[in-house]
């Protein structure tokens, strides 16, 4: 034993008896280990690439009582080594870790092999063929996936040589596959630019250990390049000077005249660029400022281009349009659709129940009549939906619509290769960050014309820029803003509690008279909101309204952390919706089983399936080691090793939700979720709920989230580029 401050470094060994849990994404477990010298069980946390029952665990760390989960050995080093032991080959070879293995060709394969299964997978692979069953493909399933684990332990070796914790080393060997020992070799601060959640600092821990000195320039030029980018987490495209010289100070402790160097380099080499938002002195990172500029000059491009229809009589066509859809156009309704049919881009911009679609449909109906070519886009699948629902016209997401290619890693269309139409129309504009709206514009025709519409007022994009906003402030572009809430949907509580937070009054959270389809549920603390949302889900809900309790109701959380977290409550709300029975499997820390509603949470191109689409999973293959979910009408397998791309979506947050419409919506609203409590948010997750909206929480909490108009400044220049290429519109300018 080795004294490290008041523990004691231990070394544990044994094989695992069970996978707890264990996250893809962070490598972090919780494992229960048959350990040398111990009677019982010895519950196991620490990092791991790829962990499974059967492997044998060589850990070092120390002892600590956890005051949930009581005893508990914490591994600050996990090696991992092949079983060696039947009972542990056929534990690992059943664990789903190899693909095409399951429990059934685990226990033939040990029958017939014992334990030399390991050397004839890796030497003689033809002889799988031998066991019943395996034929030439699942065989080459089965190589492969051995390959894979064997290229993954020598790279852990040559991590750990240098200092990288497990939980480190995996992050770098999913983002480099068998190039991680190069990269960190010859540059490791690419590991701060490429590796989300691997920080500066551990890249300076590395690179320590490789023998690099602290006022090496590398290490400067890298600290400023990360400082910038932490900022386009924070949705900036830069940062004033001085702030970002200050951030860079801090981080790496180094005399202010070697950071002005660095970015004079930096500068040099044009990684970043030196502009001005308003007065201040900025440094942006080039592709984002470069992005901006580009999002002005296509806007520009497109603007000046000629109507790509003959000029429409709107005297005409509005009495045309309401005959057609029976209804009756208010002033501001008519007016936007005039102001449509004259220009070549616009912006229709307002909260729920302003008539939003009932422009964008009369727009697009009076122009098919034209034979006006159409197309329809959103950002999400779920936004596209929503669009193609309301128009009856086909919507397409973004990506698909500009016809991604995932060999390439880019757009099919752009400048070279252009839509094929005469008006775009962008749905739930305000989630649409600069890169993506970069590519966008790039592919539409200067032939064509553009109707952006969102909602101003909704939280912004999750990546860099403020798209929506930029183009509305530079008054360069006709903006028509919606206020006015129609009788009908004035009838609606959802809406006049969105409009109210929106206005920064405090909804009314009276309990109404009669039925009503918004209401609020005190609850003073986060055990009592968990006890009262699960109930309302399973229970009261479904009683009173008759909706599905999974299909129909989603919780939308402020948060994923806490106990009134979208993790925790997901737990809760599985065990009561859809306990599992004895067709589920375990990986990365969730339980799925048929009949649980899932959410991917990273873009899948191969599969065509995206961050924030949900499904439901219809079958479990144990054998084959497959899971079926259902998209929208369409079945995508999984692999059980690529499930760390699926959590279960009982609960999900407020950000995943957006450009999404659930017939109903709970949202817990507590004062624990202080952090996040935002008008933006809470007005984003109510106007979420179509039919019915119940806040679970704290008066407190939704008065504080409505008197925040956080959302702070993001530093991005596209309003300023807008305003320099074309002259503001006045008034008078705007077509009559």
């Amino acid at each position: 034993m080795t004294q490290q401050g008041d523990s004691q470094t231990e070394v544990l060994a044994g094989l695992v008896e069970r996978v707890t849990f264990h996250s893809q994404e962070s490598g972090f477990c919780v494992l229960r280990l048959k350990a040398r010298g111990h009677r019982d069980l010895v519950t196991t946390v620490g990092h791991a690439a790829m962990i499974s029952a059967g492997e044998w665990v060589t850990a070092s760390g120390v002892w600590i009582n956890d005051r949930t989960h009581g005893l508990q050995f914490k591994a600050q080093f996990l090696r991992t080594s092949a079983p060696s032991s039947i009972e542990g080959i056929e534990k690992y070879l059943g664990s789903g870790m190899i693909r095409g293995i399951g429990p059934v060709y685990a226990k033939r394969l040990v029958k017939m092999f014992g334990k030399d299964v390991f050397d004839i997978i890796e030497a003689t692979p033809e002889r799988l063929r031998e066991v019943e069953g395996i034929g030439p493909k699942r065989a080459d399933k089965i190589t492969a996936g051995w390959a894979d684990q064997k290229v993954i332990r020598e790279i852990m070796v040559f991590l750990h040589q240098y200092g990288v914790g497990t939980a480190r080393a995996v992050r770098i060997f999913k983002t480099y596959g068998t190039d991680a020992v190069q990269v960190m070799s010859e540059n490791p601060y690419q590991l701060a630019k490429d590796i989300r959640g691997i920080g500066f600092r551990t890249a300076d821990m590395i690179a320590e250990k490789l023998g690099i000195e602290k006022t090496a320039m590398i290490r400067v030029r890298a600290g400023i390049s990360f400082a910038l980018s932490e900022a386009m987490g924070n949705g900036h495209c830069g940062l004033p000077h001085a702030d970002l010289i200050g951030l860079a100070g801090k981080l790496l402790e180094v005399p202010t005249d070697l950071i002005d160097s660095a970015l004079h380099e930096e500068l040099a080499d044009e990684t970043v660029t030196a502009d001005t938002v308003g007065d201040a002195d900025c440094i942006f990172l080039t592709g984002l400022y470069r992005a901006e500029r580009s999002i002005a000059e296509q806007l520009k491009r497109i603007q000046h281009g000629a109507l790509p229809w003959p000029v429409i009589d709107a005297d005409k066509a509005l009495p045309w349009i309401e005959q057609k859809t029976g209804l009756t156009l208010a002033e501001s309704q008519a007016e936007a659709v005039r102001t449509a049919l004259q220009s070549k881009t616009m912006v229709i911009t307002g909260g729920p129940g302003v008539g939003k679609t009932t422009i964008v449909n009369s727009i697009l109906r009076i122009l098919a009549a034209k034979s006006v070519k159409l197309l329809l886009c959103a950002p999400t699948g779920r936004a596209a939906k929503r669009m193609t629902e309301a128009t009856g016209m086909e919507a397409k997401t973004i990506h698909r619509l500009l016809e991604f290619d995932p060999k390439a890693f880019g757009f099919k269309r752009g400048e070279e290769n252009p839509l094929d139409c005469d008006l775009l129309v962008i749905d739930e504009s305000s989630m649409v960050d600069v890169l993506l709206m970069q590519s966008l514009l790039k592919a539409v025709p200067s032939t064509a014309a553009l109707l952006i519409v969102g909602d101003i007022d909704q939280l912004p994009s999750v990546g860099p820029g403020q798209v929506l906003a930029d183009i509305i402030g530079s008054g360069t572009v006709p903006v028509m803003r919606l206020t006015e809430v129609f009788r009908q949907a004035a009838q609606s509580k959802i809406i006049t509690t969105a409009h109210a937070i929106n206005a920064g009054r405090m909804p009314d959270l009276a309990p109404p008279e009669a039925q009503a389809d918004f209401y609020f549920l005190p609850a003073g603390d986060p055990e009592q909101a968990v006890t009262r949302i699960v109930k309302l889900v399973a229970k009261r809900i479904p009683q009173r309204f008759g909706f599905d309790p999974i299909k129909d109701i989603q919780v939308l959380c402020p948060m994923n952390r806490g106990g009134v977290g979208a993790r925790s409550l997901n737990i809760e709300l599985q065990a009561a919706l859809n306990p599992a029975g004895d067709k589920k499997v375990e990986r990365f820390g969730w339980t799925f089983a048929p009949g649980d509603k899932v959410m991917q949470i990273e873009n899948d191109y191969d599969k065509d399936v995206y961050n924030g689409d949900i499904g439901m999973i219809t079958d479990i293959d144990m054998d084959e080691g497959e899971l079926a979910v259902n998209f929208e009408g369409r079945t995508v397998s999984f692999v059980f090793g690529e499930l760390d791309t699926l959590v279960p979506a009982y609960a999900a947050t407020i950000h995943k939700s957006q450009g999404s419409e659930y017939p109903v919506v709970v949202i817990p609203v507590m004062t624990q979720h202080y952090a996040m409590l935002q008008r933006n948010l809470i007005y984003t997750g109510v106007t979420r709920g179509k039919k019915l909206v119940v806040l679970v929480g704290q008066k407190k909490a939704v008065a504080i989230a409505v008197k925040n108009v956080s959302g702070r400044r993001r530093w991005s220049k596209l309003d300023e580029w807008l305003a320099a290429q074309s002259p503001r519109l006045t008034r008078a300018s705007l077509p009559p």
